[in-house]
């Protein structure tokens, strides 16, 4: 059994699937507390459901497309057969995750079942998040069907960023990374400038969902 925060149609708002619609899953629970946070709700709630429950109420809704995301998904073990099951259903799966270890129920990375596209969001510094946290074991493991996204709370998190990029000795080769702003933290169009002017070769993002509903707060 899985403890579900919520389920509903969405349009992706970030990752390479922006503005593709899909049914979110989103599961309950979180071992870190990023500043910048936008689903403090994840935190605690939800209801118990089967895999089965989940797989019905993903169908009811009928998009191809789903993404299973949290608070952080893989402390609950069970998201592993969710997976496959949803995979199974014959849809594309999305899997977010804060990729950052500290709980000894967390499901690690290499063992989401293949064909699944992971998320991954690495802490920048701004995040509260201490860098020991960061599983770039996890990380290392990713591939061309996977995704870095790294947020960016000010000019300082940007370079931290960008210097992880140039290295590329610790984020796979073919996996995309994306940048994004906090939203009402950095302005969108500075992080892009600087990205412009340093020439990385990543994707830039904003949160499409905050600008289509900016005045709500969940379950869009």
């Amino acid at each position: 059994m899985l403890l579900i925060n919520e389920i509903y149609p969405a349009i992706c708002g970030e990752s390479r699937f922006i503005g593709r619609t899909c049914t979110l899953v989103r599961l309950t629970g979180c071992h870190i507390r990023c500043t910048w946070c936008d689903s403090e709700h994840s935190f605690s709630g939800g209801r118990t459901m089967s895999i089965h429950q989940v797989l019905e109420s993903v169908q009811g809704y009928g998009f191809p497309t789903v993404l299973v995301t949290g608070g952080e998904p893989l402390l609950q073990g069970e998201v592993v057969d969710l997976l496959a099951a949803l995979l199974a259903d014959g849809r594309t799966v999305l899997l977010e995750t804060s990729g950052a270890l500290g709980h000894d129920k967390l499901v690690p990375l290499d063992q989401v079942p293949k064909g699944v596209r992971r998320i991954v969001d690495i802490k920048a510094p701004g995040s509260g998040i201490p860098g020991e946290v960061i599983d770039w074991k996890g990380i290392a493991c990713l591939g061309a069907g996977d995704e870095i996204k790294i947020v960016c709370r000010d000019r300082g998190d940007y370079e931290w960023g960008r210097d992880l990029v140039r290295e590329g000795d610790r984020i796979p080769s073919a996996t995309v990374v994306t940048f994004s702003p906090v939203q009402g933290e950095l302005l969108p169009a500075d992080l892009a400038e600087w990205i412009l002017a340093d020439g990385l070769d990543v994707f830039f993002l904003i949160q499409l969902h905050r600008a289509v509903w900016p005045d709500i707060e969940r379950g869009v």
